[in-house]
């Protein structure tokens, strides 16, 4: 599968700009139908707003939508669907809510004020790539936890959850087309002393970090 890029979580961020109040928010959605329904929302949230720009991405049937909502064509929502854009953002929604603080900001300010609103609720929201994980459990000595552990970490793969029991066994997941790969090497590494669960694959979200 192709892998791609999502929001983590919602996020919101907020920023003023000459007394204009700009809300940002940033959903991860599956569908123009939970896009329409968070908009739906938000619009009755801030019935008394000003504005409810939105910008969103769906994956399934490639659909790309956003809206001025009233501001000078351009200021609004094509800048913030180009912060999605530029970070390769899929299966995404995002509104800016902004109260009017009375002085006009200019079409370059609407841009700079919509772009950075769209930005900072990304940056809260966090990233995920979405891929096929294959999912590995791999039991060592407790001797052997902390060399291990860092070993995982320097080849890619993400640790889902430690038990420590008669042995210590760390949940992972590693990219799946680098499962033969993964495992040899940890094989090769141990000298045989470790085992090796696979526990099959999934198409999993990670955070980016």
């Amino acid at each position: 599968m192709r892998e791609y890029r999502i929001p983590t979580a919602h996020g919101e961020a907020e920023l003023i700009e000459k007394r204009s109040r700009f809300i940002g928010q940033v959903w991860p959605v599956a569908t123009e139908e939970e896009a329409l329904s968070l908009l739906k929302s938000v619009r009755e949230q801030h019935r008394e707003a000003n504005h409810n720009i939105y910008a969103y991405i769906i994956r399934e049937n490639n659909i790309i939508r956003y809206s001025d909502a009233g501001e000078p064509q351009g200021t609004a929502g094509q800048p913030a669907l180009n912060v999605f854009v530029k970070e390769e953002i899929e299966d995404v929604l995002c509104v800016v809510t902004r109260y009017f603080g009375g002085t006009l900001l200019g079409a370059g300010g609407l841009v700079r004020a919509y772009t950075q609103a769209a930005k900072l609720a990304l940056d809260a929201a966090g990233i995920s790539v979405v891929r096929e994980w294959q999912r590995i459990r791999l039991h060592c000595a407790y001797a052997q936890y902390e060399r291990f552990h860092k070993i995982v970490l320097e080849q890619g793969a993400a640790v889902e959850d430690i038990a420590f029991a008669a042995d210590v066994a760390l949940d992972l997941l590693i990219p799946a087309p680098q499962t033969e790969a993964f495992c040899a090497h940890m094989i090769d590494v141990s000298a045989g002393t470790i085992v090796l669960e696979q526990l099959g694959v999934q198409e999993i979200p990670v955070s980016d970090k």
